[in-house]
């Protein structure tokens, strides 16, 4: 049988209470448990003697027997000098997904395409332009050759 130590949530809405138990990875996170071993009170400030309190012999045994602390957990027996704990790495963490990378394309494309129609009149419009200009002074000039 799998057996992790973690938490187990309780207290009311917006007051969490924790209770540090052994527990089926089967079982939910809530629900039934083997052995309570421990509390967690995020409430009170970091150095209060209360906010965590684990039974460190019961906990050296269920580390013994296999049991996998979670990260949080973990972090709590490492201050006790139970377990190493290591910081996790999660380079994907912050990487966009499919959908936002799809998006970000079409946001940028579409960028583009308007900075070339920007640019593309501003080069266009003098070369159309004096043409323009040059042709009613022509028409004048055509007049005038046909009036003499």
């Amino acid at each position: 049988m799998a057996v992790k130590i973690r938490l187990a949530r309780g207290g009311s809405k917006k007051r969490p209470y924790y209770r540090i138990v052994i527990a089926d990875v089967r079982a939910p996170r809530d629900g039934r448990y083997i052995e309570k071993i421990g509390t967690h009170n995020p409430l009170l400030p970091k150095d209060h003697d209360d906010r965590i309190k684990i039974d460190l012999e019961r906990a050296k045994y269920w580390l013994g027997q296999g049991a996998q602390p979670t990260d949080r957990v973990a972090r709590f027996l490492a201050a006790e000098g139970l377990v190493e704990w290591k910081h996790g790495n999660n380079p994907n963490k912050g990487k966009p997904h499919a959908k936002a990378l799809e998006r970000a394309e079409e946001k940028a494309e579409k960028a583009a395409a308007l900075k070339e129609a920007a640019e593309a009149p501003k080069e266009e419009a003098p070369a159309e332009e004096a043409p323009a200009e040059e042709a009613p002074a022509e028409e004048a000039k055509a007049k005038d050759a046909a009036d003499s």
